[in-house]
């Protein structure tokens, strides 16, 4: 019997120190006067279920799962605006502590059932009792809105089984050029909502501090 629990546990490590790196970036930010790119920060590794089901799917042998299943460790990057992605991107680019492997622009390239993000895999390592091990990485950046859609997508894939009738995909399709629009809106009066967070920020800072 496959000892699951055994075999995740560096992929677990890697969503943990991976969730602490962007943590870290996000709250350096928040203490300097620049706007910070990340909103929030999750992550997971793929349940023991789903792994078997999509292993069936495409026809991946369980030993050649590390080998050719890139999304076993997952990190979300959720920013609120379309510019904080390539902010993200291009800092992640500079990083040394893990190496890119491939990365996929489904924001200019969406998919034909809407969906846009940014993922970026990565090699990462993770110290083991055995040594170094290398592992896939699954890395997601995107804004609010999208998250939002992505959200209620995996929920009805979830509930159908994959197989989404019709009629859900069309207004599933129209609801992701909704939240397209609204990032563009977003993004036209980007510099007064920036302004009007610092302001908050700045007056809850000094009331903190008396």
């Amino acid at each position: 019997m496959y000892n699951w629990d055994t075999f995740l546990i560096p992929y677990k490590q890697a969503v943990e120190e991976l969730k602490i790196k962007f943590k870290g970036i996000r709250e350096q930010y928040q203490k300097s006067s620049m706007h910070t790119p990340i909103e929030f920060v999750t992550g997971r590794v793929k349940p023991v279920t789903s792994i078997i089901d999509k292993a069936k799917r495409k026809n991946i042998p369980l030993t050649r799962i590390e080998e050719d299943m890139q999304d076993l460790a997952g990190i979300r990057i959720v920013c609120q605006f379309v510019e904080d992605i390539n902010t993200i991107i291009e800092f992640i680019r500079l990083r040394t502590d893990f190496k890119i492997v491939e990365e996929r622009d489904y924001i200019n390239h969406k998919k034909e059932s809407g969906y846009r993000s940014y993922h970026i895999v990565l090699k990462y390592p993770v110290e083991t009792i055995a040594g170094k091990k290398q592992i896939y990485v699954e890395l997601q950046i995107r804004t609010l809105a999208m998250n939002f859609w992505a959200t209620i997508e995996h929920s009805l894939n979830y509930k159908y089984s994959g197989e989404i009738p019709e009629y859900f995909k069309q207004r599933l399709q129209r609801a992701a050029e909704a939240a397209f629009q609204l990032d563009e809106e977003m993004s036209q009066i980007r510099e007064e909502v920036r302004e009007a967070q610092q302001i908050i920020s700045k007056k809850y800072d000094r009331l903190n501090n008396e």
